[in-house]
């Protein structure tokens, strides 16, 4: 009798376990989440996982790899920054930002944990990817501030403060629930809060 079970390519299957580790990362954590629970979920021997990874921290590490490579932040941060916008990117940055989260929540839910859980992790994705999408965004308003168009002060402390508000919305909206108090437009709240943040950060007519 011929066998019905279909191979499965390597390739193939090394995807089917990143997208299971995925799924359970983001909803158990790093802590809560047991690589044969994976293996289980996936359909594979357990030993199959760690020929692919050589650990459960660097399947972790592929997990959110994966999830930024496909956010792709800092090249749309550069596409904007090609569009000729200057002080209307700070919108286009909000809305490319929570629009992505609305749709998944899974990089930032993997990110809390990471932080909480497994704090090396957390600053290596930090330092590999986080920390050139901060200078990127500081170095435009550095060339803003140099155009006079906004006030002399530091730099990425400015970049955190924008970045602060946005993300931190999307954590209220999305992680925490408010969006069955206050289910905001993106439009609406990118648009307020880059015209809050430019508020404080334009500078006054007379170059001060």
């Amino acid at each position: 009798m011929a066998s019905s079970s279909i191979r499965i390519s390597a390739p193939d299957r090394k995807r089917q376990i990143l997208a299971v580790a995925t799924l359970l990362f983001s909803r158990q954590g790093f802590s809560g989440t047991t690589t044969r629970q994976i293996a289980q979920q996936a359909a594979v021997n357990e030993a199959l996982i760690f020929r692919h990874f050589p650990s459960k921290e660097e399947l972790y590490w592929a997990v959110l790899e994966a999830k930024i490579l496909e956010a792709a932040p800092v090249r749309r941060f550069e596409e904007a920054v090609a569009s000729g916008e200057g002080l209307e990117i700070f919108e286009s940055v909000a809305l490319e930002i929570l629009e992505r989260r609305a749709k998944d929540d899974t990089l930032s839910r993997l990110l809390l944990f990471s932080g909480l859980e497994r704090h090396e992790l957390a600053e290596r994705f930090f330092s590999t990817y986080v920390a050139d999408y901060y200078n990127r965004l500081a170095e435009h308003i550095t060339r803003l501030m140099e155009a006079g168009l906004l006030r002399k002060t530091d730099p990425m402390l400015a970049a955190r403060a924008f970045l602060g508000m946005v993300i931190y919305h999307s954590w209220i909206q999305e992680v925490f629930g408010g969006r069955k108090y206050q289910d905001y437009r993106a439009a609406e709240v990118s648009r307020t809060l880059a015209e809050i943040w430019l508020l404080g950060m334009k500078a006054e007519e007379n170059g001060g």
